[in-house]
């Protein structure tokens, strides 16, 4: 089985896919890259050192743009990730198996007015077309596209695969993480409302809780945050860290007990939060993220808490330090999650089981009850409601 997956450029979050793909038997599979990567992007860390064999990248010559076009051509499947349109034209107008790979589209909210625009608009681009899925890399993907009439029991829970670390003796990294230890990982930007952590503190502090909150990330918020530390008084318990290569991120995770995911709808997926429930985290994190519906069982192997309610996630960051068993167990379920089922070689293998059963004439497959290539739901905005 030829399967192509074509994307703007390849990086940590595709990576472990792409390779459990590539081992899968009688898989001949190719990566293409559509543009380079950003200098931004590369002083994140988000560069590899090598690079495997199998991509391609069609933006060096005219040749090499031909040869990418052919291949996506003649694949038996392809997957559209962050690649322009003018990629998969030929393919969706055969009529020929393809994937689309997306977060949400209308992270900033659907106007009724739009609807009949974007359905000419969609159709246009083949999105109706019944040999045309949906991999959903966030829970209110389906909902976004359903809003225009698109991939009608045709889409599928999907996500970002970050290398899963399997610990030789997982136990350990519970038992030596740093007592009372908070960890906020991000961009330094307003949709990740790092802000949220230090409000969170300074009651923290108010209430008479020793702590250590570590914040990760550079970005334009950085001298504001810098400065509601100081002018609260926090420099104590609250320190930023600055920008971090994703390793050395991973290093500071496996030490925190508690993980803070405070984005609104803005975060796509947010593979932050695969890496931290990884590492055996306690995670609190905002119902509005892409990745949270899909990888959170509240109150097993994480805790949600109501996006924008700094009461909420002060409660539930409360009930975690107060409450250090119900805290390790629920780090060790998250942990489970990750190794057990939402990792890039399930993700691989059950997507192979998806391909397998439309070429065999089962055009609406529904293989699993959860995880990846379940069948999607039409989630909305407003669907959490906390526990009063």
């Amino acid at each position: 089985m030829k399967i192509v997956f074509v994307s703007n450029y390849y990086n940590h979050h595709q990576s472990a896919l792409s390779e459990s793909l590539a081992k899968c038997d009688d898989v001949e599979y190719t990566f293409i890259e559509t543009e380079q990567m950003e200098q931004e992007r590369k002083s994140m860390g988000w560069g590899l050192n090598e690079y495997p064999d199998f991509i391609k990248r069609s933006y060096i010559s005219e040749q090499s743009m031909r040869e990418c076009l052919e291949l996506i051509n003649a694949a038996d499947v392809v997957i559209h990730g962050s690649a322009p349109e003018i990629f998969l034209k030929k393919r969706l107008k055969d009529g020929k198996l393809t994937f689309k790979y997306s977060e949400r589209i209308y992270k900033e909210g659907f106007k009724r007015w739009q609807q009949p625009l974007r359905v000419i608009k969609n159709y246009a681009r083949g999105w109706s077309k019944k040999n045309h899925y949906l991999l959903c890399a966030s829970a209110y993907t389906y909902a976004d596209f359903s809003k225009t009439f698109n991939f009608h029991n045709r889409a599928y829970k999907w996500g970002y695969f970050p290398a899963v670390k399997e610990y030789e003796n997982f136990e350990s990294i519970m038992t030596n993480k740093q007592p009372a230890s908070i960890l906020w990982v991000a961009r330094l930007i307003e949709l990740k409302h790092p802000d949220a952590s230090i409000r969170v503190a300074e009651r923290l502090r108010n209430d008479g809780y020793r702590f250590k909150l570590n914040l990760i990330g550079s970005g334009v918020m950085a001298q504001e945050i810098g400065q509601s530390i100081r002018d609260k008084g926090l420099t104590d318990c609250v320190e930023m860290l600055g920008a971090m290569k994703p390793e050395q991120v991973r290093e500071h995770m496996e030490k925190a007990e508690i993980f803070l995911f405070t984005s609104d709808f803005n975060e796509g997926w947010g593979a932050v939060l695969n890496e931290s429930m990884n590492s055996g985290c306690a995670v609190v994190a905002s119902h509005a993220i892409g990745s949270v519906p899909f990888l959170i069982r509240d109150g097993v192997n994480g805790l949600i808490y109501k996006n924008g309610d700094i009461d909420d996630l002060y409660d539930k960051v409360k009930y975690l330090l107060d409450n250090s068993e119900k805290r390790m167990e629920i780090g060790r379920q998250a942990y489970k999650t990750l190794k057990e089922e939402w990792n890039a070689e399930n993700a691989a293998h059950r997507f192979l089981k998806i391909v397998k059963a439309i070429q065999s004439g089962n055009l609406h497959p529904d293989l699993y009850t959860d995880g990846p290539c379940s069948k999607a739901e039409k989630l909305k905005n407003n669907w959490y409601k906390k526990n009063e």
